[in-house]
């Protein structure tokens, strides 16, 4: 396999590297993958997360170990597993049944393998630049944008979704200023969002989940820009928990509201937002928080917690949605427009 490169994952030489995010802002450690079970224990400890970059990332240890002579019938139920570690994130899906498809047309064949996972890997670099081409026109000069979570180069090969849409304009030449969601209970925007943005050069000023009404309020916010975990047919779509929160106030306070996300990130066996599954994670993280700095825990210990990692948000609250190479409406998506990016 070649080599490959972004700023969340590597191959070199045969050996595959993911930047350990649970360790971020402050140490930078690079984690060799093991094996596809090592593999399903990073993506679900969220050591590498982010829907397109898990999918990348579980193609490539696929790939990887399939040089050692597996089965296809081990291969299979290994991809099982890592079809099932995250089970929000249809990216992930996506890719997992493509690798299974090559490797059972192939005949295990282990060149053929690794070429899907290079190909899954320099799509989503591809699809990533197109989403900033197109989603960028919708900046102005001198905007303030506002993001939830974390959608750059941490959670994609590429430049990003959303984040690599405002990065984007950054570049060329449009002065804008970002205002980053925390991002409660595992703080992606503190600790990943604000990252990336030191890193491109962007202002920006980071703010607690629950001040984005105000700076609404106040005239502070002029769009909404955020990511997408899976997205329904009809426009629906599921992202990190607390975006329904910030669609309803957009909607009240006339802001406009974009979701961005890749082809993959769509779910066809999915017809509106109720089929989206939604995962339940552990309530110790919603009892504290833990990183690099170490672990800290703010709540009694059994304090009964409610965890789930994402929400889903109806299409009559979107603006509008950045899909690949296309921009569609909420008018486009209401009337069933997603079906182009199967029918073309």
């Amino acid at each position: 396999m070649k080599n490959l490169k972004s700023i969340s994952l590597q191959v070199l030489d045969g050996e595959l590297l993911i930047l350990d995010q649970q360790m971020l802002p402050d140490t930078e450690n690079w984690i060799s993958v093991e094996s596809p079970e090592h593999m399903i224990q990073i993506i679900k400890q969220l050591k590498v997360r982010g829907a397109p970059l898990i999918g990348v990332a579980a193609s490539l240890s696929l790939a990887l170990w399939s040089k050692k002579g597996e089965t296809l019938s081990g291969f299979k139920s290994v991809a099982e597993q890592l079809r099932a570690s995250r089970p929000t994130a249809v990216n992930l899906m996506n890719a997992i049944d493509r690798m299974v498809a090559v490797a059972t047309e192939s005949s295990m064949n282990p060149q053929q393998i690794a070429d899907k996972a290079v190909e899954i890997f320099e799509e989503d670099v591809r699809l990533c630049l197109q989403m900033a081409q197109v989603g960028e026109k919708l900046i102005q000069d001198g905007d303030s944008i506002l993001t939830h979570c974390n959608t750059g180069g941490l959670a994609t090969v590429g430049i990003g979704t959303a984040l690599g849409l405002i990065t984007h304009a950054h570049r060329t030449g449009k002065k804008i200023h970002v205002y980053v969601d925390e991002t409660r209970p595992l703080l992606q925007g503190g600790r990943l969002t604000t990252w990336e943005l030191d890193k491109a050069g962007v202002p920006y000023t980071l703010i607690c989940d629950n001040m984005s009404g105000s700076l609404m309020a106040e005239g502070k916010v002029d769009k909404v820009f955020l990511g997408a975990d899976r997205i329904a047919m009809n426009g629906d779509f599921a992202n990190k928990i607390g975006t329904y929160n910030l669609a309803v106030l957009c909607k009240h306070h006339g802001v406009p509201f974009y979701t961005v996300a890749p082809q993959t990130t769509i779910d066809p066996s999915c017809s509106d937002g109720s089929g989206i599954p939604v995962e339940m994670r552990k309530e110790d993280e919603v009892r504290g928080v833990f990183g690099d700095f170490g672990a800290i825990r703010w709540a009694p210990e059994q304090a009964p917690c409610h965890n789930p990692a994402f929400d889903v948000t109806p299409v009559a609250l979107l603006t509008g949605m950045v899909v690949g190479d296309q921009f569609h409406s909420q008018e486009d998506l209401m009337a069933g427009k997603l079906n182009n990016h199967f029918n073309d």
